[in-house]
């Protein structure tokens, strides 16, 4: 059977990249025949296209399918999914992010696609942005969900906030965990030839930070208790990971603060390179009030690094406190700077969290087990669909 995943960008990011193994994953199984269809990928956060480089004719784009609302861009991208679909007959259309999730999901509908999944990545709505916008995103996501057959959420915490924000009922969500490859987490190691390029000393206590610099991911929070969290631990160096149209702000705010010497910044760098600074680093912090569920979180877990994560969405289903990591409340800068200073000066306590998470997400966040359960909602969603034809 054909599966046609369908996303809005295919820029470096959590969501993208599940997309991506999940994609390349099915092409290993017999039972399906896979091809992914993308809006356009421009400017500074990179794009994941070369992954398709060994699979000629998988990867399509769609030109009208951007971003930002524009009722003519909009329509014209409905129009070429819904004919995309007509000519290709998928037996099942799988969405992903909030534009592609809702014309997706249509077109599919308009095209009689038999089947439609909708992966919940993130949160398209919250308290994160105003009455009207929520209003707006709330309203799209009920209409688009009376045509889904199925939902794929990355955390419970995504299933709990649609449900309870009327899109579907809870029978209609599977929670599967957004898998990446472990291996290169599981080897990676405190490389000190890699910390003097980077101008961090063997031993310096090194907290990293892995999120691009965009609203909400956190940094400005990060900056307001660094010097705090510099004064109980001198030795402190913050290795921040990614790029994004806020980064030179921060390095001027780094100057300002005169911490310029306690801050690295990586600048964007590809997926590939990320076990090797994850290695380096002795925690991890997540301050994103904005997240499914963040793959910094078991990235950072898989390379026995603790983490440090706000309480927001499905963090709290990775970082468990206590046992791989500590939560806090978002803002709550004196508890953020207590359990960052907790891990950072007391090296038993991290070897102890790194070792718990990284057992958990070995078990959890492979992406065989993540193609896996996939492949068996859709044969269940198939199987179901057949009996109810046969009727």
């Amino acid at each position: 059977m054909l599966v046609t995943h369908v996303i809005t960008r295919l820029i470096v990011g959590g969501a993208q990249e599940n997309t991506v193994s999940t994609v390349v994953g099915l092409q290993t199984r017999s039972e399906f025949r896979t091809n992914l269809i993308s809006g356009p990928t421009l400017g500074i956060e990179g794009t994941l296209a070369s992954e398709f480089e060994s699979f000629p004719g998988v990867l399509q784009f769609c030109p009208s399918l951007v971003r930002p609302v524009s009722i003519q861009r909009d329509l014209k991208a409905l129009y070429h999914l819904k004919a995309t679909f007509k000519a290709a007959s998928p037996t099942i259309v799988h969405t992903h992010s909030g534009k592609a999730g809702i014309l997706g999901r249509w077109a599919a509908h308009m095209a009689r696609v038999p089947i439609i999944i909708h992966s919940v990545h993130g949160p398209s709505f919250g308290p994160w942005q105003g009455t009207l916008p929520n209003f707006i995103f709330r309203t799209a996501e009920r209409r688009a969900g009376r045509v889904t057959s199925h939902f794929i959420s990355v955390a419970n915490a995504m299933t709990d906030q649609y449900v309870q924000a009327g899109i579907g009922s809870r029978k209609d969500y599977t929670r599967i965990f957004s898998g990446f490859p472990l291996e290169p987490f599981l080897a990676s190691h405190n490389d000190l030839e890699l910390r003097g390029k980077l101008g961090i000393a063997s031993d310096d206590i090194v907290v990293g930070k892995i999120a691009r610099f965009v609203p909400l991911k956190g940094h400005d929070d990060l900056f307001a208790a660094a010097p705090g969290l510099i004064r109980q631990a001198p030795k402190l160096k913050f290795l921040l990971i990614g790029g994004g149209p806020l980064e030179t702000k921060f390095k001027e705010i780094a100057q300002a603060m005169n911490l310029e010497k306690h801050f690295v910044f990586t600048g964007l760098v590809p997926p590939a390179k990320i076990p090797a600074l994850t290695g380096i680093m002795d925690l991890l912090v997540h301050l994103s009030t904005r997240e499914g569920l963040p793959r910094a979180l078991p990235q950072a877990l898989a390379a026995g690094k603790p983490v440090v994560a706000y309480d927001c969405d499905g963090a709290g289903e990775v970082c468990i406190e206590g046992q791989t990591g500590f939560l806090v409340q978002p803002r709550d800068f004196r508890s953020l700077e207590q359990r960052t200073t907790q891990l950072a000066t007391n090296p038993e306590l991290r070897i102890k969290f790194g070792e718990r998470g990284r057992s958990y997400v070995r078990q959890n966040f492979s992406v065989q087990r993540m193609v896996d359960e996939i492949a068996a909602v859709y044969l269940k969603l198939l199987a179901a669909r057949e009996v109810e034809v046969q009727r």
